[in-house]
């Protein structure tokens, strides 16, 4: 699993540029949006900690379609499939290393592209705090959109569509807990731990569901 881990962070952050891409991307809407609904200070602290989920939701997307592609056309993926590790921690792993590389950039950036859209100190830490919980299980979702898509010819339009939907209720709730901060009385943490049980639920389901669809290709 370790080895899986470091194999895919490293590809990655290679010659590839998946890592650097999904960031740039990510600064990409973070920077449109202001552009594209003027330069109100209100109006963007209002929406920024949207702006900054949803640039990460979209970053994450971009590499989930290579998560496993590469090593069904290189035949990587029938080994992974006879390793004596199973297959649930395999793809668990290949989860783990997609947040890294994806995930926890954009929660480790979100301070400086906050300071774009003018958000406070308080409301910038509880962004990070619930990019930091929550993007896991967008990476969790989208191995199993890339598990079902995988033997499809260009199937990039189509993990998108399997995996946003299911993404909805952690930007919801993640949205929310950071609403919440900046609007009292709303309280912080009932959204904040929804967002942690989601994640907590998908890295259970997620795992064992790509496997089962990986088998079944």
């Amino acid at each position: 699993m370790i080895a899986l881990l470091k194999r895919d962070v490293a590809l990655a952050l290679s010659g590839g540029g998946g890592a650097v891409t999904a960031l740039l991307f990510y600064l990409s809407v973070v920077i449109i949006v202001p552009f594209a609904i003027g330069p109100d200070p209100v109006m963007l602290a209002a929406i920024g900690p949207a702006i900054l989920w949803i640039g990460a939701l979209l970053a994450g997307l971009l590499g989930l379609e290579r998560l496993f592609q590469p090593d069904r056309e290189d035949g990587s993926l029938d080994q992974l499939r006879l390793s004596p590790v199973p297959l649930p921690a395999l793809c668990l792993a290949k989860s783990i290393a997609h947040w890294l590389v994806t995930g926890l950039p954009a929660a480790l950036f979100a301070p400086l592209f906050a300071l774009i859209l003018g958000l406070d100190t308080p409301v910038i830490a509880a962004t990070v705090a619930t990019l930091l919980v929550g993007t896991p299980a967008i990476s969790f979702l989208g191995a199993v959109g890339a598990a079902v898509t995988v033997g499809l010819p260009r199937g990039g339009l189509l993990l998108a569509i399997l995996v946003l939907p299911l993404a909805v209720p952690v930007v919801i709730f993640a949205v929310g807990a950071v609403r919440a901060v900046s609007m009292e009385p709303d309280p912080f943490w009932p959204p904040f731990a929804l967002v942690t049980a989601l994640t907590l639920f998908f890295a259970v389901i997620g795992p064992f569901a790509a496997a089962f669809a990986l088998r079944g290709d």
